[in-house]
């Protein structure tokens, strides 16, 4: 039986709530009403709420001072390819670790979960000169293959093995009664199930790969192959210093893919979330 909280008690809760959204509310806020101002409107104290002269010109001149649209496209493709290539070897190595018994397998997952331990910033050189002897400096391939088979992928694996560990195991029971195969299992029955864990995956995975900020920097040096996280940095005037309005119009527009994915998405989310427990 649901208890009916009172008038106060609700206005108590909400009034708390709407108080623990400031600290993150304001910067989203603060980041694109500032890049309407002018930038001694920026830095003025008090901090400006809302514009007192709306300049729409800056988005404009993100366009016109960098390549911003190819590189948004560099951005927006390399994370798709990313996010389904992570899908799929994750489904199918968590399925495998889940539901497969074979020799060593939990000894062989825990190697696997090792990867999580190892910074990037350790391997990021090893692989530089792995790419540079294959010819792929400067191109995005390095931005595709090591998040596919890197520590996203890693961490992946571990959300889609505890979501099928959940399984019943008499789903796959029935299956094979029925004369499906082990693949065909998985295709028809495990995956169609697995989709809030998929979902939560896709998002994580995605704005790993869309903020991706090292990588870039080692492997490309062309305006015209940059991805997002590295052109914001480039908005600078003849003195090396950033243009604050411009660079917050720039991250403004990087930032709403972002929201959109996780406004669509975030029921999956919570409850992909929801099943990732520390079963098995």
């Amino acid at each position: 039986m649901k208890t009916e909280l009172s008038p106060r008690a609700r206005t108590m809760i909400y009034g708390t709530m709407c108080v623990l959204l400031i600290p993150f509310v304001f910067p989203t806020w603060w980041m694109v009403t500032s890049s309407f101002k002018p930038v001694s409107e920026i830095f003025a104290f008090p901090p400006q709420l809302i514009p007192r002269s709306w300049d729409f010109t800056t988005y404009g001149q993100v366009f016109a001072l960098q390549p911003f649209a190819k590189q948004y496209w560099n951005s927006a493709y390399i994370a798709a390819i990313v996010t389904v290539g992570t899908m799929g070897i994750s489904s199918m190595a968590g399925y495998a670790f889940a539901r497969i018994r074979f020799p060593f397998s939990n000894a062989i997952f825990m190697v696997v979960l090792l990867g999580l331990l190892i910074p990037s910033e350790v391997t990021i050189v090893p692989l530089f000169q792995l790419f540079l002897k294959l010819g792929m400096v400067n191109t995005h391939w390095p931005l595709i293959l090591v998040p596919i088979f890197g520590a996203p992928s890693v961490f992946a694996t571990f959300v889609m093995r505890q979501f099928f560990i959940s399984l019943p195991a008499e789903l796959e029971e029935a299956a094979r009664v029925d004369g499906l195969s082990r693949f065909r299992i998985f295709t028809k029955i495990a995956l169609p199930l697995a989709r809030p864990a998929l979902a939560s995956v896709a998002i994580f995975t995605f704005l790993h790969s869309w903020n991706l900020y090292l990588e870039p920097i080692v492997f490309l040096s062309s305006a015209d192959r940059f991805t997002l996280p590295q052109a914001l940095t480039q908005f600078t005037d003849a003195y090396g210093g950033p243009m604050w309005n411009i660079q917050l119009a720039a991250a403004t527009l990087t930032a709403l893919p972002v929201l959109i994915v996780f406004i669509i998405a975030q029921k999956h989310f919570v409850e992909g979330l929801a099943h990732t427990g520390l079963k098995g």
